[in-house]
């Protein structure tokens, strides 16, 4: 079953096993690239329809909508030099590794990416590029490339270090650029592929990597540029007190105070992590609208602690979900990071606190709303038509009284069918127009190629 190109048809997804909406638990009517009516249970559409597709043996959610990856990193996982540390080491171990990247080694590892995420019912995907050597100068370019090719969602930012080891900082010069390049190829990567409005399938936002690899006024420039330009910050913060301290010391304040000072703290702004903020500063980040990149395998993988995400949401954080760099959290799998999620939270908080409901908003509306997007993330008519289904049909479901619950406490990790913008590009579970067996050689060739250019 293939959505028909005729923009005038239309599409009922009917009656789904259970639906994250109440009010769509009828299913939705597509038309086009958007959602035009939502159906109650037991009601039939208001719209005449032209086809149907059959969800019964699925729980329909929006298209999950990740907020922060490195891409590349899918290259590295398990690394055995970098493995049982904290971030610091860690990160030191691995940039000497990735300075060694390839434009053709970033391609795959971008595809393998947005691929895995895209089967994981993933059809909004973000990423964080930030390693600029001179062998990576068009890598933004391939990611759009990329997206466009894949059919998938794509918020990309232009990272940046301009901070190296001579200058006190953790990554080596190969990879550092100067602020005028920095700030130019910004301008040029916005102009060519950010793409406005409702529907939008590339967009870029600026992204300095952290306070500790960038200088004060590249992040200075880099707020006035977005706003400028009117695309969004991103950046990582608050991810250990080892940064805190870094902090204190360079700067002499926290890293919110900082963010604060150099002009990030508004509602252009979404950040990576954000664990370590204490009363005060949640509700700083909550006034400005501030969004929060929750990482919860990451965060755990490298000890770095928990977000108060319950706090910072009460506070009017926009909060959502990301699976963060491979080489950190080890996988591209939004539908297992709303599992890691609903644990961790239930951890620092309470099982009555953090239920599967509030997981599933922060991978789809709250992550949308850190993307500063209201028309994704969900069931609603003039949504755009995103979304995944997954089917119940494997061990790990075998007696789940309740189909959404199950999902996240089940271990729900591969979408059966996703679409993107009307079109169906996962179906049966395998990603549609993608040899994937022949991208997955090539990968790993390309990691073993990395791997032996130290």
């Amino acid at each position: 079953m293939t959505h028909p190109d005729n923009r005038h048809d239309t599409l009922w997804i009917r009656h789904p096993l259970a639906a994250s909406d109440s009010a769509a638990a009828g299913g939705v009517v597509i038309q086009g690239d958007r959602i035009v009516e939502a159906v109650a249970r037991g009601a039939t559409p208001s719209t005449p329809i032209d086809q149907t597709f059959d969800a019964s043996a699925h729980v329909l959610l929006p298209g999950l909508v990740n907020t922060h990856h490195h891409f590349y990193q899918t290259l590295t996982r398990a690394y055995s030099p970098a493995l049982n540390k904290e971030l610091f080491p860690w990160l030191t171990t691995l940039y000497d590794v990735w300075a060694h990247l390839t434009e053709d080694q970033l391609a795959l590892a971008s595809e393998l990416a947005m691929v895995e995420l895209l089967m994981s019912g993933c059809t909004t995907v973000a990423d964080h590029h930030y390693v600029f050597s001179g062998a990576l100068e068009q890598a933004i370019d391939i990611q759009v490339e990329t997206a466009r090719r894949l059919k998938v969602r794509a918020a990309l930012t232009r990272g940046s270090m301009s901070v190296g080891r001579e200058a006190g900082g953790l990554p080596p010069q190969s990879v550092v650029q100067d602020e005028v390049t920095i700030l130019d190829e910004s301008v040029r990567l916005i102009d060519a592929y950010h793409e406005r409005g409702e529907g939008a399938m590339v967009t870029l936002a600026l992204a300095p990597c952290s306070p500790f690899s960038v200088s004060r006024e590249l992040m200075q420039e880099s707020a006035r540029l977005a706003e400028a330009k009117d695309v969004r910050l991103h950046t990582h913060l608050a991810e250990t007190e080892d940064e805190t301290n870094y902090c204190q010391t360079l700067f002499g304040m926290r890293p919110l105070d900082y963010l604060e000072a150099t002009g990030w703290l508004s509602d252009r702004s979404w950040l990576a992590h954000g664990i370590h903020f204490n009363d005060d500063e949640v509700q700083r980040l909550g006034r400005a609208g501030t969004g929060i990149a929750h990482c919860p395998s990451s965060n755990m993988v490298l000890g770095s602690g928990m977000c108060r995400t319950l706090e910072l949401e009460a506070a009017g954080c926009p909060v959502g979900l990301a699976v963060d760099g491979s080489a950190s959290a080890d996988h591209s799998n939004l539908a297992e990071e709303m599992r890691q999620a609903l644990l961790i939270g239930r951890l620092r908080y309470s099982p009555s606190r953090v239920r599967h409901q509030d997981v599933i908003r922060w991978a789809t509306e709250g992550s949308a709303g850190c993307l500063g997007r209201r028309d994704i993330g969900g069931l609603k008519p003039r949504q755009q038509a995103d979304l995944a289904l997954f089917k119940l049909d494997e061990p790990r479901f075998s007696g789940a009284e309740n189909p959404l619950a199950a999902l996240l406490l089940c271990g729900a990790h591969r979408a059966d069918r996703v679409m993107v913008a009307g079109q169906w590009r996962v179906a049966g579970g395998r990603p549609l127009d993608v040899d994937l067996e022949a991208l997955l050689a090539r990968h790993d060739a390309a990691a073993r190629a990395l791997r032996q250019a130290l």
